[in-house]
């Protein structure tokens, strides 16, 4: 791809305070607001086994209260100034961020710091949280169809337990968990030694590192977190498997490939090459299953993009009319001729103006760039990629998309997910016949036949086709 065009440069400075709090900063007076992200180096991959979901716990336990913030105080002082805030958990960190009137930066300042200096770990916040995570589970995936055959997909893929097993963890883990257990997990990962804290928007340089080192320079580090080995051998850890979903409408499967490492060369392809597949309705997999074929109610597409090995995966529903064994053959066939034929030239182009299209347009938000830049800081401890990591996109060619397509995704070295409605129990399980002797049925009432111009195979409305679209974290 041949450069015409340059993505203004965002400035950056970083320092880091003598307890090891790495701290970057990027000041722009375009628009009065300001966004602070604090970045945790801590995720699911960090959580031993017998012990997980308690990232995703400390992702609401940082909001029962500090030393000088009461429970839920945290919420209601943002709220108040304006601003919105969050924070989220994944397999690679965990995340808080506000976005404010740039007259309040001290107030995010001082909650960040009061709760990483002195959050509130008792036995009641413990247990009011460890509630609030188990309705969260039976509501956001218990309840939810597919999600929870979806999280098979990281069992199958992976086989070191630290990329295997689901951020939202087990809920026996968590019931298990004391409040000793809870303590000692936020003095080895919640220290300044172990966090990135990234403000960008319209702040003063000189005035806002006083202010960083008034709040967070007295807070004590820790020894370092024990170091964590996510290795993985080639192979996916099973190749097939079938899940039975009580709450599943229709059959749907999930086909999932394991691939490098963020950052790699060979990363970078296979993000294009996904985008190829399934971004958007120009993809090459919404132009034939969608709008050529008409077989799937819905195609969805991503990468589980981590600092280990990661993930490439895509999820389908099919029209209740469809097999979805021909559909997989068609999605195989399609990266069987992307490997082999790689993209065309105006798939390069589009590719090329995709990205800079995004560059530009996710950089007017204070808080991507707050964010953007607390990741390549904390896991590259490079915040200045921010503004050349879009170069190593722009570089890659289309036989190496090709090549990482054929080594990576055309092969056998891939997982199955099919997904089907009902209880194991009921498909494993026929029922018994009726004793002999038991009264001979009455003859069967047959209703008048449905209106197939608006209804399918299974009597429910046919639904319209989807784009498809990338899987949100959590």
């Amino acid at each position: 791809m041949q450069k015409t065009f340059q993505v203004p440069h965002t400035p950056i400075e970083q320092f880091s305070l003598g307890n090891g709090l790495r701290v970057v900063l990027n000041e722009d007076h375009s628009v009065p607001v300001v966004s602070v992200a604090v970045y945790y180096d801590v995720g699911s991959r960090n959580e031993r086994e017998g012990r997980t979901g308690f990232a995703h716990l400390f992702e609401h336990m940082m909001f029962q209260g500090s030393e000088n913030v009461p429970k839920a105080a945290h919420f209601q002082y943002i709220s108040n100034a304006g601003g919105t805030m969050n924070g989220t958990t994944s397999s690679e960190r965990t995340n808080y961020f506000e976005t404010l009137p740039a007259s309040q930066l001290p107030l995010a300042l001082w909650l960040e710091s009061d709760r990483m200096r002195s959050l509130s770990v008792t036995q009641e916040n413990l247990d009011n949280q460890r509630s609030a995570v188990q309705e969260e589970k039976r509501l956001r995936y218990d309840n939810q169809p597919y999600v929870n055959g979806f999280l098979r997909l990281f069992e199958m893929c992976f086989r070191n337990h630290a990329n295997s097993h689901s951020t939202i963890g087990s809920m026996e883990d968590l019931d298990a968990a004391t409040v000793d257990d809870v303590r000692e997990f936020f003095r080895i990962y919640y220290a300044p030694n172990n966090a990135v804290l990234s403000i960008a928007g319209d702040f003063d340089m000189i005035e806002t590192r006083a202010l960083v080192e008034t709040y967070f320079a007295t807070i004590p580090s820790q020894p370092e977190p024990p170091p964590v080995d996510v290795s993985e051998p080639a192979d996916v850890a099973q190749h097939q498997d079938t899940f039975f979903d009580k709450l599943a409408p229709v059959p749907a499967f999930a086909l999932g490939w394991k691939i490098p490492e963020r950052r790699s060369p060979d990363f970078y392809s296979l993000s294009l090459a996904s985008h190829l597949l399934f971004e958007g309705e120009s993809a090459r997999l919404y132009q034939k299953l969608v709008k050529g074929e008409e077989s799937v109610v819905q195609i969805q597409g991503g990468i589980d993009e981590r600092r280990g090995p990661s993930g490439l995966f895509i999820v389908v529903i099919p029209k209740p009319d469809s097999e979805g064994g021909q559909i997989r053959d068609a999605i195989l066939a399609e990266i069987g001729n992307l490997a082999t034929e790689g993209p065309s030239d105006e798939e390069m182009e589009k590719l090329r103006n995709n990205l800079f299209n995004s560059a530009v347009r996710s950089r007017q938000s204070s808080l991507f760039r707050a964010q953007q830049l607390a990741e390549f800081t904390l896991y590259d401890n490079e915040p200045e990629l921010f503004n050349s990591d879009l170069a190593n996109y722009l570089k890659i060619t289309a036989g190496e998309i090709r090549d990482a397509v054929a080594k990576f995704l055309d092969n056998d070295n891939r997982v199955l997910l099919e997904i089907v409605p009902g209880s194991q129990e009921t498909a494993a399980a026929p029922l018994e016949p009726g004793e002999p002797k038991q009264p001979t049925a009455p003859p069967p009432q047959v209703p008048a036949a449905p209106d197939e111009r608006t209804t399918g195979s299974l009597g429910m409305p046919q639904p319209h086709a989807e784009p498809a679209i990338d899987r949100a974290e959590s």
